[in-house]
């Protein structure tokens, strides 16, 4: 039971940051390439932008599908999907 609550407070803690609540907010619609977020985004910048996504990637929330320079960013545990329709119902609207 430890072993699963310590996952969990790992997983508030990555999550504990705005933006990357902002990012798997917007991925609950449809997965987003990195200009799009850089677009939805202004205030942080490019390398701030690719850190957040590549926490959430390595953490196994959410993947990316590469296609040449391009790079699109999906969800890629329905946990955090059912997760964030309850967060995005509440808080993203």
């Amino acid at each position: 039971m430890e072993e699963k609550a310590q996952k969990v407070a790992d997983l508030f803690g990555l999550l504990s940051n705005r933006y990357r609540l902002l990012i798997l907010c917007a991925l609950l619609e449809r997965p987003i390439g990195v200009s799009e977020f850089a677009q939805m985004f202004p205030q942080i910048t490019r390398a701030a932008l690719s850190q957040h996504l590549h926490a959430l990637k390595v953490a196994g929330i959410i993947s990316h599908k590469k296609s040449g320079q391009y790079v699109t960013y999906s969800l890629a545990d329905d946990r955090i999907k059912e997760l964030f329709n309850v967060v995005k119902k509440h808080y993203c609207d």
